[in-house]
């Protein structure tokens, strides 16, 4: 049996593929429900081949257990997005997901394009891969899942098809 969970809520949205979850963080009105809701309508696609869910937008709990870190929504806000100019509308989402990526909004100009070495950053003791993109670029919800997708299977590997 594990450590009882160190749990805290962050100021953000999460994002799940298939069991692992991105936790998108940036100042308020940044963009993050807008990724998320970008990347909730792009997957699946050839790239991505399980659909995008959310896990919790505004407020995120980050759990710690065993090593591992998990996201989850509180129950009161549970799969409802807020979409600007629309209002908050109730969307599929994923009761939790284990935290794999953390998502940080920058400006374009301060994005280096080759990190190296990849960035990382900790959240409750664990390091995580961390992706810095620029929320409103056309290519931001698919960097955003193909870096999800990489930091939960592991290195790229090309394959011919």
């Amino acid at each position: 049996m594990g450590d009882a969970p160190d749990t805290r809520t962050h100021h953000g949205t999460a994002i799940a593929v298939g069991g692992s979850a991105a936790l998108i963080l940036g100042p308020s009105g940044a963009g993050k429900s807008d990724l998320a809701l970008r990347c909730l309508a792009l997957a699946p696609t050839p790239l991505i081949p399980a659909p995008a869910l959310l896990v919790a937008d505004d407020r995120v709990l980050v759990s710690a257990v065993d090593g591992r870190l998990r996201v989850e929504a509180p129950a009161t806000i549970r799969g409802q997005l807020e979409v600007r100019g629309m209002g908050v509308l109730a969307v599929p989402y994923a009761r939790s997901a284990e935290l794999a990526l953390v998502v940080e909004l920058a400006a374009p100009e301060t994005i280096e394009r080759l990190p190296d070495p990849p960035p990382r950053r900790d959240f409750l003791g664990i390091s995580l891969p961390l992706l810095r993109v620029a929320p409103f670029e056309a290519s931001a919800p698919v960097k955003l899942l193909l870096a999800l997708a990489r930091a939960a299977r592991g290195p790229d590997k090309a394959k011919e098809t």
